[in-house]
């Protein structure tokens, strides 16, 4: 079989570092190197909830994404000039999403937690790669809020991780980066909690119409990287 272009075995990870602490100012900030991509997660404790939310006695997580300019091999123009695009939307609302299943809202109040993902630098994996850090910096958040006093328990209640799979060259495939991504006949994304439960699936074929069978493989693949990348937070987590 052909080689992956950064020959990796099918079902190897590309090189992962989540370097916490970052920031000065953000009760949580995550740096994480994940292959060639680049992705800094902060997360700031924020007093009150979205209106339609208020009077609920319950909290909310909410996430913001972007690239900058040059976090690509040519530049793009900075969001704040033309909008937000849907594809930024749509990764926001998946890191939002994926990160309030492993939060216990009612222990927040009536207080925000808010993400910042910011890629510095992109070669595939941008989404995954933010929820994976901005868990990390929520817990150190919730962490600090609780010694601090502001919070009287910590609303983290498991671990949230999620990773890329596809199939490409009709082989399915952990990780892709985008020298892959680009040229994959499908495209998943998948975000699990440490019980191993699903928390969301996005998929979509790129080229032919992907085979039960082909679904199976890359949900196998990624149940098992996804298990590498929760100890690889625990182990961040604990240095």
């Amino acid at each position: 079989m052909p080689e992956r272009p950064s020959g990796r075995a099918p079902d190897e990870l590309r090189s992962i570092q989540y370097l916490r602490n970052y920031m000065r100012y953000a009760e949580g900030s995550v740096l994480c190197r994940h292959g060639e991509t680049r992705v800094l997660c902060t997360a700031s404790f924020e007093k009150g909830v979205p209106r339609w939310m208020r009077g609920k006695g319950s909290g909310w997580v909410a996430a913001e994404y972007g690239m900058l300019p040059r976090a690509v091999r040519e530049r793009i123009r900075r969001e704040a000039h033309s909008g937000q695009s849907g594809r930024t939307m749509e990764i926001q609302r998946l890191i939002g999403r994926s990160l309030r299943a492993g939060m216990d809202l009612r222990a927040l109040g009536e207080n925000t937690l808010m993400v910042d993902c910011d890629v510095l630098q992109a070669d595939g994996g941008t989404r995954t790669a933010s929820i994976n850090a901005a868990f990390i910096a929520l817990q150190d958040a919730a962490e600090l809020l609780c010694e601090r006093g502001v919070l009287k328990s910590n609303p983290v209640h498991g671990q949230i991780a999620a990773i890329s799979a596809g199939i490409v060259g009709g082989r399915a495939l952990l990780d892709l980066d985008y020298a892959e991504d680009s040229k994959a006949e499908t495209d998943l994304n998948i975000v699990m909690n440490d019980a191993g439960g699903l928390v969301e699936i996005q998929g979509t074929a790129e080229g032919h119409a992907f085979r039960r069978q082909e679904l199976d493989a890359m949900l196998d693949l990624a149940t098992e990287g996804i298990g590498e990348i929760l100890e690889l937070q625990r182990q961040a987590r604990a240095s």
